[in-house]
């Protein structure tokens, strides 16, 4: 501990264990103000936040360390899952008092410490040994061609593979994207085996139901595999094929909304029973809520072609979760090991609970990723307080708070509050939902990674972003960051994510350029051999796959860390500047090795020295 600190949460002196604890844990805190203070008493202050009380407990004084005078008192976490804020009041002989929170001495408490406490619950020991992979079905690889021809939505196919993506409104000003290329998965099982080369233990596919677009975010009927992708036999033989690989398959679960076009709204009559959008009478009238039927009704960020579900609704929360035959039980039936959540933030928490619930009665070991954009554990939506990792609910959360800090780092961020960043949501998420985490860059949601990292400024002009690309210069300035990125997901807590194409580098802007097609014949070879090195070294390392993590060098653009297990260390050492710069580490072994290119550096009377390319990573090892 620092001497300026009197109280440092992250310092197993001054609290233990660190970090978030299943209930009831006897937890200790020490605070050791300096004794010139003239502090008499200490009272630990927490506030419960889901019980909405305040607790205090008296902590008694455990003698002078030298010029300080130390305080401590062991005290148990609450019986229930809890978010607790909890400070220190300081009070003199004269009666005078101050409160210290983590912003310093105050009068009035305004930066609390957070301590989650969770129940303990079982996660899926298959996460996270390997890399998830996304997929964007309509774009991945088609195995034969499609007729569109009388299904749902007006479809229409693109005649070439390498077409842009379409992007305009069209005549009423809407875009539906209804055009397709013809991705399916007979083409996803028929690529299963280059997936294994990357090291993908997981794959995460976007929505796979019926709908009346291409992206599939408007379901239009929860129990059918939307024909222009294949039949059910096909989902299950794509899951057969994927777990004699040991890879696993993760569904995208699009329960807050469905399609307007839908079965169970029906907007355009397409389906041959009553929609809520046709009568009242309908099964699904109630799962909506119309002020003025049937024109004016709840929807998804106010699109009318994305009805938003009352998920409190009983029939529908039975339709999806509840029955012997639900749409969760159903598919992980069919072969699937998980759902991810699709904006989890706008489902209840009791909804996601019964989820979770339904999951471990029908294959135990089943996954649930939620997405969420913040700190899963402090996230407010509808002004609730969400309990996604509190035990009942995820096991982990899609981690765009590391990307955000990750993204900043690689452009010229200070690699220090990258470990600040990592170390908020270790310290804050329980340890398994830490290691549960997706840690991505990129997602159907975001700009290509590579856009991202390479481009100076992108066009205002979406017809411009249609057709931007990166110069050489860019290019291969992108690339050489994006290794350096790679290079750190692989050896963080946490699944490494790809989202189909990044590994072949691929480029674009916002939806829907991020969602062309995967360039089969065209990957960037050399890069697609970094992102098979890496995930050999994720699936053989079991260091890599659930070893502590410790930090050794955080300053500007140097970033070094370790991760090790039962006496095997991997050291991450990151430099993103354009310079070459050298960087000495403490080393046990005789010389370090990295994994990826089979450099050695030498190491003498303990320290290794390392050369640090610009913008370049290592992932070292004793030799």
């Amino acid at each position: 501990m620092s001497e300026p600190f009197v109280f440092d949460s992250r310092c197993t002196y001054c609290k233990e264990p660190f970090g978030a604890v299943p209930c009831g844990t006897l937890i200790s805190f020490r605070c050791r103000p300096l004794s010139s203070e003239g502090f008499v008493r200490c009272t630990l202050v927490m506030r419960h936040e889901f019980a909405q009380h305040t607790q205090e407990v008296e902590m008694p004084s455990t003698g002078i360390e030298g010029e300080r005078t130390c305080f401590a008192v062991e005290t148990a976490a609450p019986a229930e899952g809890e978010l607790v804020w909890y400070s220190f009041r300081f009070q003199r002989s004269d009666g005078t008092f101050v409160c210290l929170d983590k912003n310093g001495y105050c009068q009035e408490v305004a930066a609390p410490w957070q301590q989650t406490v969770y129940q303990k619950s079982n996660y899926p020991a298959w996460f996270g040994k390997g890399a998830t992979y996304q997929i964007f079905p309509d774009r991945f690889f088609a195995s034969g061609k499609a007729d569109p021809t009388g299904m749902i939505g007006n479809r229409w196919m693109h005649e070439n593979w390498n077409d842009t993506p379409s992007w305009a409104p069209e005549a009423d000003g809407e875009v539906r994207c209804r055009d397709f290329f013809g991705g399916n998965l007979p083409g996803i099982t028929g690529k299963l085996d280059y997936l294994k080369s990357l090291g993908v233990s997981t794959l995460y596919l976007c929505p796979i139901f019926e709908s009346a677009s291409n992206h599939r975010y408007n379901t239009g009927d929860y129990s059918k595999i939307d024909p222009m992708l294949g039949t059910e036999e096909d989902f299950r033989t794509l899951c057969r094929e994927a777990q004699q690989r040991d890879i696993h398959i993760v569904l995208d679960g699009v329960f807050n909304h469905i399609g307007s076009q839908s079965l169970y709204f029906n907007a355009d009559g397409f389906y041959p029973t009553l929609g809520a959008a046709q009568s009242k009478e309908s099964p699904y009238y109630d799962w909506f809520h119309f002020t003025s039927w049937p024109d004016a009704y709840d929807a998804w960020w106010g699109f009318k072609t994305l009805p938003a579900v009352q998920e409190t609704n009983k029939d529908y929360v039975n339709f999806i979760i509840e029955d012997e035959n639900s749409i969760v039980r159903r598919w992980l039936r069919a072969g699937a090991s998980g759902w991810r959540l699709d904006v989890a933030d706008e489902l209840p928490d009791g909804f996601i609970e019964k989820i979770r619930a339904a999951m471990e009665e029908t294959k135990p070991d089943s996954l649930l990723i939620g997405e969420v954009w913040e700190d899963g554990t402090t996230k407010i939506a509808y002004d609730q307080r969400r309990r996604y990792l509190l035990g009942r609910e995820t096991h982990g959360l899609m981690n765009y708070p590391l990307r955000t800090a990750l993204l900043d780092y690689l452009q010229g961020g200070d690699a220090d509050q990258f470990r600040e960043a990592v170390e908020t949501l270790r310290e804050n998420y329980p340890r398994d939902a830490f290691y549960s985490s997706m840690n991505l860059l990129g997602t159907h949601d975001t700009p290509r990674v590579l856009t991202m990292l390479g481009a100076d400024e992108l066009p205002r002009e979406k017809a411009d972003r249609a057709e931007f690309r990166l110069t050489p210069r860019q290019r291969t300035k992108a690339i050489a960051r994006l290794r350096c990125a790679m290079a750190i997901l692989y050896s963080l807590p946490g699944s490494p994510m790809i989202y189909y194409g990044d590994e072949a580098g691929m480029e674009g802007c916002e939806d829907p350029f991020n969602r062309r097609c995967y360039p089969w014949g065209s990957e960037d070879h050399r890069l697609l051999g970094f992102f098979r090195r890496l995930g050999e070294l994720r699936t053989t390392e079991d260091c890599l796959q659930e070893g502590e993590l410790h930090w050794l060098f955080t300053s500007g653009a140097l970033l070094a860390y370790a991760r090790e297990k039962e006496g095997r260390r991997v050291v991450t050492a990151v430099n993103s500047d354009a310079h070459r710069h050298t960087l000495t580490l403490p080393w046990q072994g005789k010389t370090a090795k990295d994994l990826i290119s089979g450099k050695t550096f030498p190491v003498k009377d303990g320290m290794a020295a390392l050369t640090l390319e610009s913008r370049g990573a290592l992932l070292l090892a004793d030799l």
